[in-house]
């Protein structure tokens, strides 16, 4: 962009913030669009009589935009680029891609003519037929020595038909398209060529021309490169500088936003990561405080009771508990005893329930469906304890609470 246009443009934009009512000119309505459209909240002063702004709730940027996030190279003749958009609008579930200035000079239209004559490359060829080939193909190359491309591919057309398993007659044929300008069919004649040949110089030579003319820089880079590689020539070398500058910025462009994408994503996972160890966290925290208030309901038991018994009583409940203890123990004993034997029954008067409250082995026990369900069927029938004594988890604990009742 020439410099002295460059400094003209900043002298007005610095006018226009210093003066905003400058933008109420008619002829510079264009540019106070293009500044809305841009998210510019500009002041009052800029607009004329019965005229309001396009996007009054916009963020305020017209004072801090820098002239590099304004292009009017468009407006003022000096680019045929179009406006830039902001560098980056990055947001948790979108990254929107700036666009990339690029030098399109000698970019042309495609050629949408129809595809040209194309021959078998699996025929069988013959000597006559090749001698043929290679008639038509001098007087191609007469043709264009006279500047009649049309003529010569007339003629390359001719040796294609009698050799279409010749490679270079392709590369000719693309190269004269090139030419003429006409990319697309350049291309369908050097893709030819190296689908005979892949090694086949001229076929990437006029491709990777051929792709710089559609503005399509990084395939046309690679197709010079391999072509420079298989047969250096200076027309690759002057078209490489033009090509190479404008493959470079989208290479670029492409690595910074892959490497956006990747930190999204990567905020991303890890905002996962700390939302899902929150979720665990919170899930533990309510688990305790149930257990812990679960605990804390059983432990304590109901008044003059058992751990989770009835009033007064033991597991499962006898009406009354037992109170003053039992006099004279329980009538006729129980069967057989307890291992060890207490002939006559259990002893009158209620243990200490604290050392039954504080023993943690019986509080697990409590806690036990099982226990729980045999300490209530003994309860029910003393004479049912000769069934549970075989049971390893049952028969100690009667014994402890046996023992307890002893007073031990």
């Amino acid at each position: 962009m020439d410099a002295e246009k460059i400094k003209q443009l900043k002298l007005f934009v610095q006018q226009c913030e210093a003066d905003p009512s400058l933008l109420k000119d008619p002829s510079l309505r264009f540019f106070r669009d293009y500044l809305e459209r841009l998210g510019a909240n500009l002041p009052s002063s800029a607009y004329g009589k019965g005229e309001s702004a396009k996007n009054p709730e916009a963020k305020s940027t017209f004072e801090d935009e820098s002239d590099d996030d304004i292009d009017l190279d468009e407006q003022f003749g000096t680019s045929s680029t179009a406006p830039k958009v902001p560098e980056e609008n990055v947001s948790d579930d979108e990254i929107v891609e700036s666009d990339i200035e690029l030098d399109n000079e000698g970019v042309v239209e495609p050629d949408n003519d129809p595809p040209q004559k194309m021959g078998d490359p699996s025929v069988e060829v013959t000597e006559e037929q090749r001698d043929s080939a290679q008639v038509a193909k001098g007087k191609a190359m007469e043709a264009m020595s006279n500047g009649d491309l049309e003529e010569a591919i007339n003629h390359l057309t001719e040796a294609i038909m009698c050799n279409p398993t010749s490679a270079i007659l392709y590369a000719n044929r693309a190269g004269v398209y090139v030419k003429m300008r006409k990319p697309n069919a350049a291309i369908r004649d050097a893709n030819a060529a190296i689908n005979i040949n892949p090694d086949s110089a001229k076929g990437h030579k006029a491709r990777g021309m051929a792709r710089a003319m559609l503005g399509n820089w990084e395939e046309a880079a690679k197709d010079l490169h391999l072509a420079s590689s298989l047969d250096y020539d200076e027309e690759i070398a002057i078209v490489l500088k033009k090509v190479k500058p404008n493959a470079h910025k989208i290479e670029e462009h492409h690595r910074k936003y892959e490497r956006l994408r990747k930190e999204r994503d990567d905020r991303k996972k890890e905002s996962d990561r700390q939302r899902r160890r929150a979720e665990a966290q919170a899930a533990y925290e309510q688990a305790k405080k149930q257990e812990q208030s679960s605990t804390g309901r059983k432990s304590g038991g109901m008044p003059g009771g058992f751990p989770g018994g009835m009033p007064g009583g033991f597991p499962g409940g006898m009406p009354g508990g037992f109170p003053g203890g039992m006099p004279g123990g329980m009538p006729g004993g129980m069967p057989g005893g307890m291992p060890g034997g207490m002939p006559g029954g259990m002893p009158g008067g209620m243990p200490d329930m604290s050392k039954i409250l504080n023993d943690p082995e019986m509080m697990a026990a409590f806690k036990d469906p099982e226990v729980m369900a045999a300490l209530q069927d003994v309860m029910k029938n003393p004479a049912n304890m000769a069934k549970h004594q075989a049971n390893p988890k049952v028969a100690p604990i009667i014994a402890k609470m046996m023992s307890k009742f002893s007073g031990a």
